[in-house]
């Protein structure tokens, strides 16, 4: 058996960004791997070893949380370069009317995710290609439909990269 260990640390203001992180958990266990979740709410210790990290936050203000932020910030180089870590967020849908768009464009595209992601890249270490994102219905959810079994498939194909 391919059995990793890894950390999926989550922000989460109205839950749906923690929904996300159990499903993503829930998947890789019932694949055979261990993995540790974090609310960044509370005090959190670094993790100091693993095979991969999931890191998210909801998008706030076209921002990851300072919470996220700080998570990644403190990651020791030395213990997690070369190894996975990948960045998902909850973001608003984007609105139909053209108008709108443009504007919310600014707020929700490079949202919390691709922040996250960049920042990973940034501090030397090793991106997944893919920023994991997830729709919320409105500003404290519900999450859109179908997003618990994209969470699953995804965690499912994060993890199967690392097998390759």
């Amino acid at each position: 058996m391919f059995d990793l260990k890894g950390i999926i640390a989550v922000d989460s203001y109205y839950g749906n960004t923690m929904r996300i992180a159990e499903a993503f958990a829930e998947q890789i266990r019932s694949e055979g791997h261990e993995v540790k979740l974090i609310n960044l709410h509370e005090k959190v210790e670094i993790p100091s070893g693993g095979d991969f990290i999931l890191v998210g936050s909801p998008t706030r203000m076209a921002r990851m949380t300072r919470r996220a932020k700080k998570f990644v910030r403190k990651l020791d180089i030395s213990v997690w370069e070369g190894k996975p870590i990948a960045a998902f967020d909850t973001k608003s849908p984007l609105p139909t009317d053209p108008k709108e768009l443009e504007e919310a464009k600014k707020w929700i595209v490079d949202g919390a995710g691709p922040k996250l992601q960049r920042m990973i890249k940034e501090r030397g270490l090793n991106p997944y290609p893919e920023v994991l994102r997830y729709t919320v219905t409105n500003v404290k959810g519900p999450l859109a439909d179908g997003s618990i079994e994209a969470a699953k498939k995804q965690a499912h194909d994060f993890i199967a990269s690392m097998k390759r």
